[in-house]
């Protein structure tokens, strides 16, 4: 059964636009990622600098994924917010209801059990030359409250975060998330983070 407020957003995704403002008083548009945003997303995986996508890895950061993901807008699977300063993406998070094969195998195998029809997994990114404007802060706190409304109970960090990334770090526990526990991918320890809503 799908959820009635997933039926409302493929309606009508404008039901879930907001505008945040940053500390330093800009005011950005949030919303879901619409077919119609393929040049923008595109314009926006390609301008990340390699720093930043070293640290936030869902997907592969190309035009042609940002038109793959705008041809095959399903909201019942999974959310892309995207903040615009004007017609600039300036930050993207993605909100799966469910869990990936990977996070899910992972936690199972310190007998940390997983759901993928209460809980989803949460990836932001932000724009290099918006780290540090509080964009994160300030768009954070919707995505718990729609989580909320899409009837999950728990949100897991994709793929976790890197032990080497403190400041990622800090800013999940700010929020609530807790580690559940430690792992290594290549030569790069990370810490599986998931937020009780």
């Amino acid at each position: 059964m799908i959820n009635p407020f997933i039926d409302e957003l493929q309606r009508n995704p404008q039901a879930a636009d907001h505008t945040i403002v940053l500390k330093d008083g800009t005011r950005l548009d949030t919303r879901l990622h619409r077919s119609t945003d393929s040049q923008l997303l595109a314009h926006y995986f390609t301008h990340l600098s390699e720093a930043t996508r070293r640290v936030y890895g869902p997907h592969p950061f190309t035009a042609e994924q940002a038109h793959a993901f705008c041809r095959d807008v399903n909201y019942a699977d999974t959310l892309r917010f995207l903040a615009l300063d004007g017609e600039r993406i300036v930050a993207y998070f993605i909100l799966r209801l469910g869990i990936l094969n990977s996070d899910f195998d992972r936690y199972a195998l310190r007998n940390q059990r997983l759901n993928d029809h209460t809980d989803c997994t949460l990836a932001p990114s932000v724009a290099d030359d918006y780290q540090e404007r509080g964009v994160g802060s300030a768009l954070f706190p919707l995505l718990p409250q729609l989580a909320k409304q899409l009837g999950r109970k728990r949100i897991v960090l994709w793929g976790g975060v890197r032990a080497d990334n403190p400041r990622a770090v800090h800013f999940y526990e700010k929020f609530g998330f807790v580690e559940w526990g430690q792992f290594k991918t290549k030569d790069t320890n990370n810490y599986d983070m998931l937020l009780e809503l």
